[in-house]
Formats: structure tokens, C-alpha cells, sequence
């Protein structure tokens, strides 16, 4: 049976290739300290049907390139907020009236 790996989608820019970042934690041998340790994989996505922050499952292949062995088996979660759909929500911060710049100006009035 060929390795499975739960991972998150970080790139999927290219054509039938995803990157996937699986994060792990280990303890050291001799201190005992928990350390993450991160590893990406290339997969194989033959529909482009995963995207940037989906949570996706991988199995172990035939190498299909010089960096690609493992192919997308499905996609397990999608995310609720893309950073696609947050930039058009996000405002403009030079349009927006600094505080400092108010209280500036309503002490010049003042006087």
C-alpha cells in the first residue's frame, strides 16, 4: 500500500501541480523539546480541481517528473475565507481619516 500524507495546499500556480505543506512535530531524542518540522511536496493534480489553502490527501506514485511522486487523492476541506475574496473586502487605508491627523487638527482650531 502506497504512503497517504494530509496536507495544505500552497501553491497550485502551475498546470496539473500542487504544492503541499505537511507540518509535523517531533520531540528531541535527548532534550525532550517539541519542534515542528515542515516538508512540501509536489503533487500531481490531473483535474486542477484543488486550490491555495485546501486541505488534501496525497498517495505515493511512480515518479511523474524530476520532483513530483505523489499524486492528489481528494480534497478533504476547503477553506471559508480565499485571499481572493479578502482583498476586495479589505479598505483602502490612505482613503481612510488617520485619528492622530483629527486630534491635530481640531487643537489648531482651538487655538
Amino acid at each position: 500500500m502506497s504512503k497517504q500524507i494530509t496536507g495544505v495546499v500552497t501553491s497550485a500556480k502551475t498546470d496539473k501541480t500542487i504544492v503541499v505543506t505537511v507540518h509535523t512535530r517531533k520531540t528531541h531524542p535527548l532534550y525532550k523539546k517539541q519542534y515542528t518540522v515542515t516538508s512540501k511536496f509536489m503533487a500531481h493534480d490531473a483535474n486542477n480541481e484543488a486550490q491555495e489553502g485546501d486541505k488534501v490527501s496525497i498517495a505515493e506514485t511512480r515518479p511523474i517528473s524530476a520532483r513530483k511522486r505523489f499524486k492528489l487523492v481528494q480534497v478533504i476541506e476547503k477553506p471559508v475565507l480565499r485571499e481572493d475574496t479578502l482583498k476586495a473586502t479589505k479598505v483602502d487605508q490612505t482613503k481612510r481619516p488617520d485619528s492622530k491627523k483629527k486630534s491635530d487638527q481640531e487643537a489648531e482650531e482651538e487655538k
